[in-house]
């Protein structure tokens, strides 16, 4: 009783150091951005999926513009669980910020679940590691922008967990199917899956019938995914799908091994370099003990950036797309440091090694928590001063029923409330075949008798040559990065 006693407080403690260390760390990141601007998102397109849940919570529409049902919103999901918090009458950024530290939370209880069962020897090293994980710049930037990023990243965590318990396949593959309502890279869930199905001592009938019972919870989920998409849209996947591969087909010129190198060291920028020796030792000593089913996560990660090598090499926005394989590969990482630990004592050296390593990983951690805040600070600053404050302009400047062509369209859609042509197809499919063309965008915008155009003049030279300009925001933060002001052209 006394041992049951002793480990009921030494968690209870433990969390309730994880939930101050969660707080301390995300108050960095809003309090700079407070000091230096304003409270907002680091991504426009966190606006979009406001727009789509305001709307759906308030007029029961799956719609981006009022009237005008579109399947824009790649993640369903994300916006269903935000258009609750319109329900509750909570605002939109405390909510969006509240959902991001649980899903925080929620990851470091599923990596702290998933550790090495001999780690919880070493309770002092063990809630270290864990605080590592929420100091990580990347997670705490992607828990405070409003995105379904940290979502997706538990998602996976949970997939790992189910294959490491032996659920059954039915709730398995409903969960893998539940994913692609989060994004559709979800999808990719089904290689650990079928990797750890492929080494485990079956017959034959029993591997079948495995199968089919995955096959139907996933279909089960999947299905109505894509019937939904096409009722909405007419095409099984979100136009942001195939919008955002054709706005970037240019990247993929580039040499493929260079395209997957970028994509690959972008979310190991940080503590994550720390973890790469981990990763190596952990890989090595599963191949060498074949544990070939162990293997299942580092192939999903290797999977999952090989497909966005292969089909949307961006590693803009501190590589956001890349963000959910870093839980994953904190497990990794650890996996390795304690194999590297365990054998400590054979050796002086290692073990000046290893303490040294555990070292660099809080230290660099730290800072690298300071510099993130102040990267999401100015992050914030850019959208606030130009796509939102261009918006709130053209909101008291417009008429209600005026036309605007527009590339960004998140904050132009949630605080303008006027009628939009999507310059970047997300919501405006006739966009998608000509997104790269602006002789044929003039056209299309003149057909369509927009009254405005928006967009950053860069953006598009040949659109915005000769234009009347009619306001500019004179924002002075992206300028610094080396970016424009979010300029206003009367058209035609």
């Amino acid at each position: 009783m006394k041992r049951f006693r002793a480990r009921v407080n030494q968690n209870s403690t433990r969390i309730g150091l994880l939930g101050l260390a969660l707080v301390v760390a995300v108050a960095l990141f809003l309090l700079r951005s407070q000091a230096l601007n304003s409270l907002g998102y680091p991504l426009d397109d966190a606006w979009i999926h406001q727009t789509y849940a305001r709307n759906f919570a308030m007029r029961g529409e799956w719609a981006f513009l009022p009237g005008e049902v579109s399947a824009g919103s790649t993640s369903p999901l994300w916006t269903l669980i935000l258009a609750l918090g319109y329900r509750l009458t909570v605002p939109p950024l405390v909510f969006s910020y509240f959902l991001g530290c649980c899903l925080m939370l929620g990851i470091v209880w599923l990596i702290a679940g998933q550790l090495p069962s001999d780690l919880r020897t070493r309770p002092a090293l063990q809630t270290g590691l864990l605080l590592v994980v929420l100091f990580e710049w990347h997670l705490i930037w992607a828990a405070l922008s409003g995105m379904e990023t940290l979502l997706l990243g538990l998602h996976f965590l949970v997939i790992l967990r189910g294959l490491e318990r032996q659920w059954d396949p039915l709730i398995l593959g409903g969960v893998a199917g539940l994913g692609i309502w989060i994004r559709p890279d979800a999808i990719l869930s089904i290689v650990p899956i079928a990797w750890v199905f492929l080494f485990q001592h079956s017959t034959l009938r029993e591997s079948a019938l495995k199968a089919i019972k995955y096959g139907v919870g996933f279909i089960l989920f999947v299905f109505p995914y894509l019937l939904m998409n096409y009722s909405l849209g007419g095409e099984w996947w979100p136009s942001t799908f195939y919008a955002k591969q054709i706005e970037y087909a240019a990247l993929r010129e580039f040499n493929f091994l260079g395209r997957l190198l970028s994509m690959s060291m972008v979310p190991l920028i940080g503590v994550g370099l720390l973890l790469i020796p981990g990763m190596i030792v952990g890989v090595i000593e599963r191949v060498r003990s074949r544990r070939w089913d162990r293997l299942a996560s580092f192939l999903w990660v290797v999977a999952f950036i090989t497909v966005y090598a292969v089909r949307l090499p961006v590693d803009y926005q501190h590589g956001r797309y890349m963000i959910p394989v870093i839980p994953v590969l904190f497990l990794l990482g650890y996996d390795g440091l304690w194999i590297t630990l365990r054998g400590e004592s054979r050796s002086s050296l290692i073990r000046i090694l290893s303490r040294s390593w555990i070292l660099s990983m809080f230290l660099v951690c730290f800072l690298f928590w300071i510099r993130g805040a102040e990267a999401y600070a100015k992050d914030v600053a850019v959208i606030e001063t130009e796509m939102v404050a261009a918006s709130k302009w053209i909101r008291a400047n417009t008429e209600l029923d005026d036309l605007i062509a527009a590339h960004d369209i998140g904050a132009l859609g949630y605080f303008a409330e006027r009628r939009i042509l999507d310059l970047a197809g997300l919501i405006s499919p006739d966009v998608i075949p000509i997104i790269r063309d602006e002789s044929a965008l003039e056209l299309l915008i003149d057909e369509q008798g927009a009254d405005y155009l928006m967009t950053f003049p860069g953006w598009y030279p040949h659109l915005t040559e000769g234009r009347s300009i009619i306001y500019s925001t004179s924002g002075s933060f992206s300028p610094s990065i080396g970016g424009e002001n979010m300029t206003v052209y009367r058209w035609p």
